[in-house]
């Protein structure tokens, strides 16, 4: 298990936009950062109302956003608009290309989100988008499928070797995950406090499990969580 401490990350703050980098990211570079398996970004975003990102372009790139308060708004090329909330997740394939803009829905509050980058199982996909809302009932205290490379159990479709779990957990809840031979996994602390195979993690902190058989998490107070489990 190797932790990602909250404040090692990359730091960024331009006025309208604050952001903190798991892994290497435009002007941040840590050589011991570069992504762990199929994860290449993990940028835990505030915006502030009113403002965003402006129409930008990607391509071969599997993208998951996932609102942890306000609201962001989606536009893309694709002709899908949306506006993505707390229980949403929204998974963009950027494949052979496509563009969009992402804003702040609101005019009053700050909007903080997770922004996720997956390298895909191969380059050249067709462009595609799929938003799915996951009711806090679903995923309290339990760790509910959020993406996989099938859909399976309701969850969208990542184009990758990727279960995508997450989970609100009251305190004092525990919750363990199994790992089969050969996988790996990813624990991003979206807020407060848990403890994870024994180690204490606070909001931002991130850990990678490899050779390890289970992921157990105990919640020291109420804890929001993505559990990546990897190929």
């Amino acid at each position: 298990m190797k932790i990602r401490r909250a404040r090692e990350r990359g730091h960024a703050q331009h006025g309208w936009l604050e952001s903190y980098h798991t892994f290497s990211f435009a002007d941040y570079h840590d050589p011991t950062f570069m992504g762990f398996r199929a994860l290449r970004v993990i940028n835990e975003d505030r915006v502030q109302p009113g403002q965003g990102f402006g129409t930008h372009a990607h391509r071969d790139m599997e993208i998951v956003t996932y609102v942890i308060d306000g609201a962001l708004e989606h536009k893309d090329s694709l002709g899908t608009g949306s506006v993505i909330r707390p229980g949403d997740v929204q998974r963009m394939s950027a494949g052979t290309g496509v563009t969009h803009s992402e804003f702040n829905n609101s005019r009053a509050e700050l909007v903080h989100f997770l922004q996720i980058w997956i390298l895909p199982e191969k380059n050249g996909l067709p462009p595609s988008y799929e938003q799915r809302t996951f009711a806090e009932s679903e995923r309290a205290d339990e760790l509910r499928l959020f993406a996989s490379s099938d859909a399976r159990e309701g969850s969208v479709k990542i184009h990758q070797d990727v279960d995508l779990y997450g989970a609100v957990l009251s305190s004092g809840a525990a919750l363990e995950h199994a790992l089969r031979a050969g996988r790996y996994a990813w624990l991003q602390v979206a807020s407060g406090s848990l403890s994870a195979n024994d180690q204490l993690l606070s909001a931002g902190d991130g850990a990678a499990f490899s050779d390890e058989s289970r992921v157990t998490l105990v919640a020291h107070e109420s804890a929001e969580i993505l559990l990546f489990d990897l190929g």
